[in-house]
């Protein structure tokens, strides 16, 4: 009987975890988010979304104004399904970010909390390569930290 609860306990541990959230990675200095999305699904480490409705969780590399803009527009257009097709074009335009400072955040969807957050020194060189390998150290940071 012992052996057979052990089994099932580590079944349930290799085979049942839970489903890894969805994430939607916001625009980034440099285009990171283009690396970060393809680390994040490629890794398996989260499931990316091109939908923001229906993330879990976000990724950005700001916490300001228009990030809390960029929200609420999320949320507006959520609140508009009759208009779906119009406020998908809106509330995936405009939202660039150029000020990348280094710092990426993990943020809920929903309630807005930071759930975890990580500084990587910014790039002084844009190169695909360069992203790649910063992309790569933050996708394992967030696997790491078992988000």
């Amino acid at each position: 009987m012992k052996t057979l609860a052990a089994m099932a306990f580590i079944a349930f541990g290799v085979f049942g975890q839970s489903t890894p959230r969805t994430v939607y990675v916001l625009p980034m200095a440099n285009g990171l988010d283009q690396y970060l999305a393809q680390r994040l699904s490629g890794d398996h480490v989260m499931k990316v979304v091109a939908d923001p409705k229906i993330a879990d969780v976000m990724l950005t590399d700001r916490l300001d104004e228009a990030f809390e803009q960029k929200l609420s527009e999320i949320r507006a257009a959520d609140a508009k399904k009759d208009d779906k097709d119009k406020d998908d074009v809106r509330t995936h335009a405009g939202f660039r970010s150029s000020k990348g400072k280094g710092t990426i955040f993990l943020v809920d969807a929903k309630s807005r909390e930071v759930l975890w957050s990580d500084y990587e020194k910014v790039p002084v060189s844009s190169s695909s390569d360069v992203l790649n390998r910063e992309a790569e150290r933050i996708a394992k940071k967030l696997q790491a930290a078992g988000l």
